[in-house]
């Protein structure tokens, strides 16, 4: 018998909240997702720079297994050459899309000769704490992110920026289902894509991360540190 894989969230519906257990039945990364070119061309040459190479055609979206999916504060990776990335992350709970916080921690090394490969390697840590996106429209470009990574016992700004720099949420859940001609439909949850690292893409002891509404300045964050396990051969 096998036991469904759940998360423990928060939606927050303006004043009100609730607590929801939800069964993710679907999990993917999208990948390459800027609206600005130039930018995007900055994150893939930084990518270039370790050995990974750049798609053939973007936005790229990665089916990743839905137990990868996690909350805690904890990440054990397999081997040094990991780190995380901030995005935001779609949910389609019962219909409705919620907008929320993850890493996607992919492994580098093995990113640079299988990037599917690599994106199955490590967990995504997620918060716990989800805004309903139609709350959200008006302000979507205004929103903004942010990643601070914890390099030989020093925390560094690692990513800084708004949404703006990523596709919107509408126009990413067209693009994935045009390509999979399947919906993002309930069950589903994907990660929008991220921001060149300031600095250059490196490995971390700890990486913190938040998502802020300008408007009020409510923000979702999470955080975790990185255990690496001995690799024996």
């Amino acid at each position: 018998m096998t036991t469904a894989h759940t998360l423990d969230l928060t939606l927050v519906d303006g004043d009100e909240k609730r607590q929801v257990s939800f069964t993710p039945e679907r999990f993917i990364v999208a990948g390459w997702t800027g609206r600005d070119k130039a930018a995007m061309e900055h994150h893939m040459a930084e990518l270039e720079a370790l050995g990974i190479k750049r798609p053939a055609s973007t936005p790229v979206f990665y089916r990743n297994a839905v137990t990868r999916l996690v909350t805690t504060d904890l990440l054990q990776t397999p081997g040094a050459g990991s780190s995380g990335e901030v995005e935001y992350v779609l949910y389609n709970i019962d219909g409705e899309i919620w907008v929320g916080i993850g890493s996607d921690h992919t492994d580098r090394e093995v990113e640079a000769y299988n990037i599917t490969v690599s994106k199955q390697m490590c967990d995504k840590p997620v918060g716990t704490v989800l805004w309903r996106y139609d709350h959200l429209r008006a302000v979507w470009d205004d929103l903004a992110v942010e990643s601070h990574a914890t390099i030989d016992g020093d925390q560094v700004e690692y990513q800084r920026g708004t949404l703006a720099a990523m596709l919107p949420a509408d126009a990413l859940i067209a693009a994935f289902e045009a390509d999979s001609g399947t919906r993002f439909g309930p069950g589903d949850v994907m990660m929008g894509g991220t921001l060149p690292a300031i600095g250059g893409v490196r490995p971390a002891e700890r990486f913190d991360f938040s998502l802020t509404d300008p408007r009020s300045g409510a923000r979702l964050s999470h955080g975790y540190r990185i255990e690496v396990l001995p690799n024996v051969g």
